[in-house]
């Protein structure tokens, strides 16, 4: 049977009403929750290289910001839209609630494909974008940071253009930046290191010591590269990575005897982290169909790519061997997806919690960038430890008393938290 079709924003809107539902919120609170407090849409007029000029769609959604200035990355791709950047800025409030943080969410996109554009033609891309926000960026309103196929020098151009706009330097205006420019160090691997501390987290509820267990990844983007390096720290080992082939514009999973090697793979792969499949080949890999991944004989299963990949039909095809599911990738799982996991019994943890780490380690930034004060490395990744795994042992204790399922749990803590934020405000 073929999996019925999902957007993000479907999938976010129905189970924000399911929640809202549970928690009995009233009228108001689920109006003002289910829509953005502001959706600003504009075109983005690029001079590209030849001398032509390029028009682009770009988008900023500010979803709710009852508990203090929105924070929210910004993303390129060729096949971006409005309703995809509302749902992920939803996402951004209710991950900035689940852990704590005095934040609301937000989110930034471009429709565009930075493999066709010089590194000229994207620096006039994002101080375009930032030129069509003015005043609703910055350190008390809305602060950005790298999401898909952006990273620290888009950032940077950002600061810049924000700075010359404001006329004075405010290094808290943008996260995400290169580490001698005001940037945090940890920033690059937080997310990652975010996804393998909730697994950690899980596999102690499981009873399953990370030496005993193997994992599968889709993505080989920063998220998953850095979340396989603390878990080959941790002790376990990754037996299949899936992500997408430029060359071939095709998706391919990659195994090899005994394990990837981190490094090694590293070394065929792109600034974006699509493998090169000729290469990876001539050091022993097999190239197997990118949907391989989630076949394999592991008890881990990592979606950090995109949303929408776990669907009813995905479900089935998982091996028994699979205990833990952890969504390293923004809304990867379907309602059929969800529903399916459900009644398979699999321990998941949700995108909300478990790529949290980044949205962690941004505001550690901004505040370093604040006050004009960094900290080493340990102290940030120590800092980020202790959040991530009070976040988890919250959802987990509300999961125990109150619902069967740690998605539910994560959200139903943090629209509670917001929604009471707009409470106290005089919103509703």
């Amino acid at each position: 049977m073929t999996s019925p079709s999902y957007s993000l924003l479907d999938t976010t809107l129905q189970h924000f009403d399911q929640i809202a539902e549970e928690l009995a919120l009233d009228a108001a609170s689920r109006a003002l929750l289910r829509a953005p407090v502001r959706h600003l849409q504009f075109t983005v007029p690029v001079r590209m290289d030849d001398g032509l000029v390029q028009v682009f769609q770009g988008w900023r959604v500010q979803h709710n910001d009852a508990r203090g200035p929105c924070r929210g990355g910004l993303r390129f791709h060729p096949q971006e839209s409005s309703d995809n950047i509302r749902a992920l800025a939803m996402l951004m409030t209710w991950a900035c609630a689940v852990v704590g943080l005095p934040l609301g969410g937000s989110m930034g996109g471009v429709a565009c494909d930075p493999h066709d554009l010089s590194s000229s033609e994207q620096e006039r891309l994002c101080r375009g974008w930032v030129r069509r926000l003015g005043p609703n960026l910055g350190p008390a309103w809305d602060v950005p940071g790298p999401d898909l196929m952006t990273g620290s020098r888009h950032m940077l151009w950002m600061l810049d253009e924000v700075e010359v706009l404001h006329s004075a330097h405010s290094p808290g205006s943008v996260t995400g930046k290169p580490v001698d420019l005001g940037g945090s160090l940890g920033r690059e691997e937080a997310t990652g290191y975010g996804v393998a501390i909730a697994v950690r987290e899980a596999l102690r509820d499981l009873k399953l010591e990370p030496g005993e267990t193997r994992a599968s990844f889709q993505g080989f983007g920063h998220v998953a590269q850095h979340a396989i390096a603390l878990y080959h720290r941790l002790g376990g080992r990754v037996e299949c990575v899936s992500c997408w082939d430029q060359k071939d514009r095709l998706s391919h999973a990659y195994r090899k005897p005994g394990g990837i090697d981190l490094e090694e793979l590293r070394s065929t792969a792109n600034v974006f982290g699509e493998i090169d499949r000729r290469q990876a080949e001539r050091l022993g890999y097999e190239a197997l169909p990118g949907d391989a991944w989630i076949e394999q004989e592991v008890e881990i299963l990592v979606p950090a790519a995109l949303e929408n990949q776990i669907t009813a039909e995905a479900v089935g095809r998982i091996p028994p061997s699979v205990r833990l599911l952890a969504e390293g990738a923004n809304g990867p799982t379907t309602p059929d997806g969800a529903a399916a996991l459900r009644q398979r019994g699999l321990w998941v943890i949700p995108d909300i919690l478990a790529n949290a780490g980044g949205l962690i380690c941004s505001y550690f930034e901004q505040v370093q960038g604040n006050m004009n004060f960094y900290w080493r490395r340990d102290d940030v990744l120590g800092k980020l430890d202790v959040q991530l795994t009070e976040a988890y042992l919250a959802v987990r204790e509300r999961m125990t008393a109150k619902t069967h399922e740690m998605r539910d749990a994560a959200l139903q803590i943090a629209v509670a938290r917001v929604a009471e934020a707009c409470r106290e405000r005089g919103w509703v």
